[in-house]
């Protein structure tokens, strides 16, 4: 079913299943913005009448004042550009994940450098200027404080260890891109 404009052109009717589906997505883009850090709201620029009422959203603590506050919120999101906005919150998002997924490797290369002696010799291999013999002094020393059940001091240094040598090397492939 169409609509004949005034110009004389057919538009399409637009379901009322579709718009409460875009009310609801950006009401949802809303209360992720409630639940952005004022540093992080400051970042997006946010036109004066949604950041107060992101504001005041944060304030409230009745749930039914807080489901009006974000209906309100939606509301105000469909009367601006929110493209911007979900491009950065889904850039914020992603590098959450990427820092996980960062942690997490340097987690795996922690437990192989303690349980796979060759595993030394790889990682040298794959991040050369790392200091061999700091590397093989901390993995001594995390062996001999678990066969003596200590707390595991040298663990926390290998990993911190770990992460310094990855983190430099990111850094050093970032500036050679540039």
């Amino acid at each position: 079913m169409q609509d004949i404009q005034p110009t004389g052109e057919l538009s399409p009717i637009i379901s009322k299943t579709k718009l409460k589906a875009e009310a609801d997505a950006q009401q949802a883009i809303g209360k992720k913005l409630v639940d952005l850090p004022k540093e992080k709201l400051l970042k997006l620029a946010l036109p004066e009448a949604l950041y107060d009422a992101v504001l005041e959203a944060k304030r409230i603590t009745a749930n039914g004042a807080t489901r009006r506050q974000l209906q309100y919120l939606g509301r105000l999101m469909r009367d601006i550009d929110s493209a911007p906005i979900i491009e950065q919150l889904q850039k914020w998002e992603g590098k959450h994940h990427e820092e996980n997924v960062r942690f997490h490797s340097m987690e795996r290369w922690r437990t192989r450098l303690l349980a796979e002696p060759n595993a030394v010799s790889e990682f040298l291999l794959s991040y050369p200027h790392a200091d061999s013999q700091q590397l093989r002094t901390l993995i001594r020393n995390v062996q001999r404080e678990e066969a003596a059940q200590k707390p595991p001091k040298s663990s926390r240094e290998l990993f911190k260890l770990i992460r310094e040598i990855t983190e430099s090397a990111i850094e050093t492939t970032n500036e050679l891109d540039e």
